[in-house]
Formats: C-alpha cells, sequence, structure tokens
C-alpha cells in the first residue's frame, strides 16, 4: 500500500496545528516545521524516506524559491552598489572564520587536518533560510543591517560552489589537477551567465509579457515557475547550487515592470517549500543520539556562536557602526543549511567519519533551531547594550489603525509637508528609506519608521489600504515610480499624491492613474500671482 498521500496528510494536519500553538506563544513556525519532521519520522518509522534524494530535493526547493524572492529585491545595479556588503564583507567573513574555526579545530581539538578543513568551511556558513526569512517577515531586510546581512549570505550561497569543488578535489585524492577542475567551473559560470542574462532574460520577459497580458493568474504563475525551475536545472547541470540560479533569475526579473507582481504572487509557494525543507531538516534529528550528547552539542554550538559573532562583528567594523554591526554578527551567527550539503558530500567521499557527521549535524540543526529565538530579540538585545533608537517598523502599531496619511519622504518637501499636516491636526506617519531622515523626524516628536514604500509588504504593515491618503514627497525618479506602482497595486482606490519637479519627472509618471500629481514649479508660479493679485500697490507706474 502505498502511505505518501497519509504521510502528506498527517504532515499538513500536524505542522499546521503546532504551528497554531506556537504563533500564540510568539514562537516562530520553523520549530513547528522541525518538530513536525521529527515527530512524523519515529511515528511511521521512515528511515526509508530520509535516505531518499528525492525528499531532499523537495526540501532543497524551498530554499530555491526564497533565494528567487531575494534576487527579486537585487536588480544588477543594485548588487553593484552592494558589492562592498557581498564581497568585502562576504568573504571576509567565511575565510576568516573558517581560519579560525580550523585552528580551533585542528589544535584545540586534536582533530585531523581534512576533517579539520571540513568543519571550518561548514561553519562559516550561516543559515539563509532562517535568517532571510525572518528579515523579510519583519521587514528588517530594508534595514542597513538587514542589507549587510544579506550581502555577506549571498557571498555565502556563492562561496558553497568552491568550496563542493575542493571537497570533489580531496574526494578524488589529486587524481584531478587543481587547474583542470578551475578553468571548467570559470568555463561553466560563464556559460551560465550567457545562458540566464542574453537568452534567458529575453524568454522570462516574452513569458511574462504575454502570461500577463492572458490575465490569467495560473498561466502567469506557471510562468512563474517554469522559470525558476528550469534556472535553478541550468544552474545545476553546470555544476552550481540550484539556489543560484533561482538567485540570477530573480535579478534578471528585477530589471523588469513584472517583478511586483511576482514576488507577491511567489510568496505562499515560497514559504510552503521552505516548510518542506525545515520538516527534512526535522527527520535528520537523532532524538536518542541528541539527549546523550546534548552537553557536547551545546558546547559546541556556543563555541561556534561566539566565534563567528565576534569575527563577523570585528570586519563589519571596518564599514559600520558598533550598533549595524553588532547586530549583523549575532544575526549571522549559527550554521546554515549548506552545512548539511557539506559533511554529506565528505562523509560519502569518506572524509569524514559517520561518528563526528552525526554529531556536527545535529549542532547544525540545534542552532537552526535556537536562531528564531533569539534572532527577533536582536533589536532589543543591542538596543539595551549600545543605547540606541531602534528605528524600524513596528507593525503592531498599525493593526487597528484607519484614515491616516502616509507620508512618503522627509526631505525639504516632507517637512513642510508635516508641517502643514500638523496646523490641520491630520494623523499621519513618516516613512523614509534614508536613517538620517528618519531621526531627523523623530528628533522633531514625529511618528517615523524607516523602510522602502515601493516593498508590498512594508504596504501591509502600514495597512495602507485603510489609509485616508498617500504623499510623495521624493526626489529620485525611479525610487517615487517603484513606489507609484506598489501603491496602486497594492491599494485600488487610495489617494495617492506625488511631488513632481520636472518635465522628465511628470512624464516619467503620465501612464499611472495617480489621483494628484503636484508640480512644485506650477504651484510656485500659481502663488506667487495669487500674492500679487492680493498685495496693496503702492502707487501708479509713470
Amino acid at each position: 500500500m502505498d502511505f505518501t498521500l497519509l504521510y502528506i496528510v498527517v504532515v499538513l494536519g500536524m505542522s499546521t496545528v503546532l504551528n497554531i500553538i506556537l504563533k500564540r506563544l510568539g514562537i516562530s513556525q520553523i520549530i513547528g516545521y522541525i518538530l513536525t519532521g521529527t515527530i512524523v519520522y519515529y511515528i511511521f518509522d521512515m528511515t526509508h524516506v530520509i535516505s531518499s534524494s528525492t525528499l531532499e530535493h523537495i526540501g532543497e526547493f524551498g530554499i530555491v524559491f526564497l533565494m528567487f524572492t531575494i534576487g527579486l529585491e537585487i536588480s544588477l545595479s543594485k548588487m553593484n552598489s552592494m558589492k562592498v556588503e557581498i564581497f568585502f564583507n562576504g568573504f571576509l567573513q567565511v575565510s576568516i572564520t573558517a581560519f579560525i574555526v580550523y585552528l580551533v579545530s585542528h589544535y584545540l581539538f586534536n582533530l585531523a587536518v581534512i576533517p579539520s578543513m571540513i568543519v571550518s568551511l561548514a561553519f562559516s556558513l550561516s543559515s539563509t533560510a532562517v535568517v532571510l526569512s525572518y528579515l523579510k517577515s519583519s521587514k528588517e531586510i530594508y534595514n542597513p543591517y538587514g542589507q549587510r546581512a544579506m550581502g555577506i549570505l549571498i557571498f555565502q550561497d556563492i562561496a558553497v560552489i568552491p568550496i563542493l569543488i575542493f571537497l570533489g578535489f580531496l574526494t578524488s585524492k589529486g587524481n584531478e589537477d587543481v587547474s583542470i577542475i578551475l578553468i571548467d567551473t570559470l568555463f561553466s559560470a560563464i556559460a551560465v551567465v550567457l545562458l540566464l542574462f542574453i537568452i534567458g532574460k529575453r524568454v522570462m520577459t516574452w513569458l511574462l509579457h504575454f502570461s500577463a497580458r492572458s490575465e490569467l493568474d495560473e498561466l502567469f504563475m506557471s510562468s512563474v515557475f517554469f522559470i525558476v525551475i528550469s534556472a535553478a536545472l541550468v544552474a545545476s547541470f553546470m555544476g552550481f547550487t540550484y539556489s543560484l540560479g533561482a538567485f540570477v533569475a530573480g535579478m534578471i526579473i528585477a530589471e523588469t515592470k513584472y517583478h511586483h507582481k511576482v514576488e507577491s504572487d511567489i510568496a505562499p509557494f515560497k514559504d510552503i517549500l521552505l516548510g518542506t525543507f525545515f520538516i527534512v531538516v526535522g527527520m535528520k534529528i537523532n532524538v536518542v543520539y541528541f539527549i546523550e550528547h546534548i552537553g557536547t552539542i551545546i558546547a559546541v554550538f556556543a563555541l561556534v556562536f561566539v566565534l563567528k559573532t565576534a569575527v563577523t562583528y570585528a570586519i563589519m567594523r571596518i564599514t559600520s557602526s558598533h550598533t549595524r554591526s553588532l547586530k549583523t554578527a549575532l544575526a549571522l551567527s549559527q550554521v546554515g543549511e549548506f552545512s548539511f550539503v557539506i559533511f554529506a558530500v565528505a562523509s560519502a567521499g569518506g572524509l569524514l567519519e559517520k561518528e563526528i557527521e552525526s554529531l556536527f549535524v545535529l549542532v547544525v540543526i540545534f542552532s537552526m533551531m535556537i536562531t528564531p529565538f533569539f534572532i527577533s530579540k536582536i533589536n532589543r538585545f543591542v538596543s539595551y547594550i549600545s543605547n540606541y533608537q531602534y528605528l524600524g517598523l513596528d507593525t503592531t502599531a498599525f493593526m487597528s489603525r484607519k484614515n491616516h496619511v502616509i507620508l512618503c519622504g522627509y526631505s525639504v518637501t516632507g517637512k513642510f509637508v508635516a508641517k502643514n499636516l500638523d496646523i490641520i491636526d491630520a494623523q499621519y506617519v513618516i516613512i523614509d528609506n534614508n536613517p538620517k531622515h528618519v531621526q531627523e523626524a523623530l528628533n522633531d516628536g514625529k511618528e517615523a519608521y524607516l523602510g522602502d514604500m515601493s516593498k508590498l509588504a512594508l504596504l501591509e504593515a502600514l495597512h495602507a489600504e485603510s489609509s485616508a491618503a498617500i504623499i510623495v514627497t521624493l526626489d529620485n525618479i525611479e525610487k517615487k515610480r517603484a513606489v507609484c506602482e506598489a501603491v496602486l497595486e497594492h491599494t485600488k482606490n487610495v489617494n495617492l499624491v506625488v511631488k513632481v519637479s520636472s518635465l522628465e519627472d511628470k512624464l516619467n509618471l503620465q501612464d499611472l492613474p495617480i489621483t494628484s500629481i503636484v508640480d512644485d514649479k506650477v504651484e510656485v508660479g500659481r502663488i506667487l500671482v495669487e500674492r500679487m493679485m492680493t498685495c496693496q500697490i503702492g502707487g501708479k507706474r509713470q
């Protein structure tokens, strides 16, 4: 009898009930999924299932879709602007952490050279699935520390490729020359870039264009699924990770006008598949072994936590403030899901003993279970020890708010708008993606938050659909356009008032159904004439 359907029903029911209970207790749903996997594994004795590579691939596609949504946040221009966060901070974090963990493993705990190298590479990586899930759900991915953490995580995902190549070289015991491996990898990378950025971009744009014109949501979604999975398979065929191909596909779509719709439509599927990944993680927990070695597991985790936090903090202090550095370091202090892959490849190649692999896999799982509990408290902890004011968005403040005004931008024009809103005693909130402007608003006694109004998730958090009006005073044309598109997509009947400063600005927005476009030059001209008409003329012209 095929019990597949029974397994699915039990997993869905158990994860739903557990997460409802955990949600009320304020505990991350990640814990619910992991517990579901562990319970189901022991109830049905699923040893034969967990050894199947098919289940691993299904779970891995949760990370694939997560990386795709992250790619949607990062266009090529933005990635270029984040090169310090990705390539400088990311490279230093991975290399220095790996070096220090190697020294500790080899000289302090007397592990052999190769096992020490494997452990050091695995522990240098953090959890993309846990950290980015939290940053996206809490909207902190738009904050400075969230951007820095995301940059390092992107580099870590890229770093998985040379790590796996290196393990393959160790497994082959040097039968293949390193230069040949590097050349093959370089040609594969060029092929991936050519396929995805040249051919793939045209195919993606064509598919999204015609599926969107069909006005059939299911056709649009099937096009998105085809793009994500195809890009992942192309990258895998070239020897890279699935998630890297999906990330590149997301970056390509980020350059199109469909990226907001794709992001909002793909979110539920990404979350379901990500839940599947954590269920698979839960199935790997050997409860008996875990209980017997709980002391060792906690000690190793504590040591890794301290080392990674210290190293990441020291690296971040080169380019960031104390508070941002500490928050980024704490967010990346755990061990990531790609460590499972590293340990599995090393064990299969005879580079790591099964006993050591079992211990370190449980350390990884333990760190991923602990992280959701403390990552949400990072702001409070850093605020307590550093005496700083957190600028992030507290969404609980908007749970029952209606008929409020959302003021997007607090530069010169935004400040005058706020003064006039105060005169008419309007309830309003200020949103700006510049920490300096947010701090100025807070110093002026305003209710202000740091965030990007072009993100649908932030509009939902602000209850934009219940607002009386949204006023956009931004100067950047591209950002202004992005904000207007997101607002109009999320709220159909909102009063959207936008300031423009040039003809180019106005032409860029003319195709959007904006309620009112205010040209500051036209308004100044009108007011000058009004003032002229109302002033007293002191004498007649001769």
